[in-house]
């Protein structure tokens, strides 16, 4: 008796052990992925002589680094809803970053005007990422795997945070663009401070000893770690001391000379460390596949330490551009005995792949009647090579930094790359034809020499391909200006930096009926504001002439205007940092057409209202105002211009 009760306790142990080896044969994801982190803010490559990255490169080291990779899009929002989907924004309608404004927009539609120096009209970009997708972390859920996400989101808030879209945990579960506030505490998020005794804690530093003790936690459970880090995003501040050690090694001469931003990059950069020497530590490295890549290129249109944020040389453009600099970045991914260590390929890939190559590697199957836009990487992960024509890029919006094109959409092909711009070339029998530019990344990496009029063939082949793609995903695209002008088109603005340093000499700074211009000229001609805006964010802003309490307001605008972009609204909160700040504004859509109309924005300060900022779109223009008011009660209104005896 005792012999088989022997017997039945070992093959209960033997039972219970296989079970345990079949659930710790799973492999754990961790997918890092950095925000505006440039192709040349790495060491990865040899561009950089200032940044300090040695966790990327201790990742590389045990891992394949792809040389061509390309986000989805030159915008942050775009390539996340593509990396949890598979689908190219052309397909999902997220093309632009505004998924943390008010608007909830579904579906993408073209706008109703533009202005008439402007060959096209753009499109709206859905600013929600729509829960019925079957999304990354759905599939691995519902596969048994425990799922987190840290950091970043900007796919939308509540109802469309991490956590409807199969997150277990979402750790700040913040909307916004940024860091709520700044980096270095204290924050500003909701429900969401430092560490006791770290009153001056980094997120980054945060968010990864969130991630680790999350692991330690699920250590003996298959799971997907999803990092999104803040870094390096606006707001750019650092830790005071790297900024201090960065300061002395700045070489006047290179075009990377933000200390800032370095020290960014280098707490960006510990953070990779800390969950490397996490899954060192808890013995997961072998069973754990990482992923990183960043959501776009590096931010070429901000100013930091006197100087753009980071330079993405021998990259041409940046972030919101469709050149090299706006879409290629670094990518790393490693897979202990499967993917050759410290490797390199050249192999095309973009961040609609990283779906479906993880549902291979996991062996997970594909929902029903899902599809992708991306295909799987695997094969190329075990050294071999995938079946692929080209890649697409499609951002039909065209914000004014430096190497801007209007909306446009581009092909990748071997060692070609066009781009289309919509409706951007000669009209011929009443209609606008596209405009094309091609180059061949081979040989001409900074993108100078266009090919298109060399090659009229090539183009009419890859343009179709675009075409096929843009039919492929049911694009809304952009549609030629009915009200286009040719006597106010300027071509030779395209593509070309608004001078950061001619407004500065022109703009009228002193107040113009109570109002004080930046980045415009400012003046009144027949009872009206006008305000000549010369692009590079134009504004102006003024003060109350008494505190208004916290509470719930409409600011009311009657104005017109042939500029272009969205109006912004900002108001400034008694006691509160920065004066005027993202977070305490709201956007709206203005129609561009020349004609007198009125909008009304709702204003939420939290704490007493001093004073008002207005930015009426974000391309050179006119705008005329012809009256502004705050309403705060049904019978009383504070009238902001003209100015009355109220204010």
């Amino acid at each position: 008796m005792s012999k088989l009760l022997t017997l039945f306790v070992l093959f209960l142990m033997l039972t219970g052990s296989q079970s345990h080896c079949t659930a710790q044969e799973k492999l754990n994801v961790v997918f890092i992925l950095a925000d505006d982190l440039g192709w040349s803010d790495t060491t990865l490559f040899g561009t950089s002589n200032f940044y300090k990255t040695p966790n990327i490169e201790r990742l590389a080291k045990r891992g394949m680094t792809f040389t061509r990779a390309y986000s989805s899009s030159p915008l942050c929002s775009p390539t996340r809803a593509s990396i949890l989907t598979g689908l190219s924004p052309a397909r999902h309608g997220i093309t632009a970053p505004n998924c943390h404004t008010p608007l909830v927009l579904l579906e993408p539609t073209v706008k109703k005007s533009a202005s008439p120096g402007l060959k096209q009209i753009e499109t709206d970009s859905v600013s929600r990422l729509k829960t019925d997708y079957q999304t990354l972390p759905k599939s691995l859920k519902s596969a048994g795997y425990t799922t987190g996400h840290f950091g970043k989101w900007h796919l939308g808030p509540e109802p469309y945070s991490p956590l409807e879209h199969g997150f277990d945990v979402d750790i700040p579960h913040h909307p916004g663009p940024g860091p709520a506030g700044s980096y270095v505490a204290p924050w500003k998020f909701k429900d969401f401070d430092h560490d006791p005794g770290i009153p001056d804690q980094h997120i980054e530093d945060r968010m990864a000893d969130e991630a680790v003790a999350w692991m330690e936690q699920h250590r003996d459970t298959p799971f997907f770690l999803n990092y999104w880090m803040f870094s390096v995003h606006a707001p750019f501040d650092a830790k005071k001391e790297l900024i201090d050690d960065y300061r002395k090694k700045i070489d006047p001469e290179d075009t990377q000379r933000s200390p800032t931003y370095a020290a960014m990059i280098e707490s960006m950069d510990d953070a990779v460390g800390t969950l490397l020497d996490a899954l060192d530590r808890l013995n997961l490295t072998d069973r754990t596949v990482i992923i990183f890549a960043s959501d776009n290129g590096g931010n070429m249109y901000n100013e930091v330490d006197g100087t753009t944020p980071t330079s993405n040389r021998p990259l041409r453009g940046g972030k919101a551009t469709m050149f090299e600099g706006g879409v290629r970045g670094p990518c790393v991914v490693v897979w202990p005995d499967v993917v050759k260590p410290d490797s390199r390929n050249e192999t095309l890939i973009q961040s609609v792949d990283f779906y479906p190559t993880l549902l291979d590697v996991l062996d997970i199957p594909a929902g029903a009647n899902q599809a992708f836009d991306g295909v799987s990487l695997l094969p190329t992960l075990k050294g071999g090579s995938i079946d692929r024509d080209a890649i697409f890029t499609y951002f039909p919006h065209n914000p004014p930094v430096p190497d801007w094109l209007p909306p446009s959409v581009s092909v990748h092909r071997g060692d070609w790359k066009l781009i289309r711009v919509f409706h951007g070339g000669r009209i011929q029998q009443g209609q606008t034809t596209h405009d094309y530019k091609l180059y061949n990344l081979k040989n001409d990496i900074g993108e100078q020499d266009n090919l298109a009029e060399k090659h009229p063939d090539l183009v009419r082949e890859l343009d179709a391909l675009i075409e096929q793609h843009l039919q492929k995903t049911d694009a809304v695209v952009p549609i030629a200006n009915p009200n286009f002008d040719p006597a106010q088109f300027h071509p030779e603005r395209i593509g070309v930096p608004a001078d950061r340093s001619k407004p500065k000499k022109m703009m009228n700074v002193k107040p113009v009926a109570g109002w004080t211009p930046r980045n415009a000229m400012l003046k009144v001609q027949q009872k009206q504001l006008v305000i000549t805006s010369l692009g590079n964010d134009p504004h102006l802003s003024t003060p109350l002439k008494q505190p208004i309490p916290a509470g719930k307001y409409v600011v009311e605008v009657t104005m017109s205007s042939n500029a272009s972009g969205r109006g912004q609204f900002f108001w400034q909160e008694q006691g509160v940092n920065p004066q005027f700040f993202r977070d305490r504004s709201e956007t709206f859509e203005i129609t561009h057409d020349g004609k007198m109309r009125t909008y009304q924005i709702e204003l939420t300060p939290d704490h007493p209202m001093l004073a008002i900022r207005l930015d009426p779109g974000q391309s050179a223009g006119e705008i005329r105002v012809e009256q502004v008011k705050l309403i705060i009660g049904q019978q009383q209104n504070v009238w902001l211009y003209p100015e009355s005896s109220t204010r």
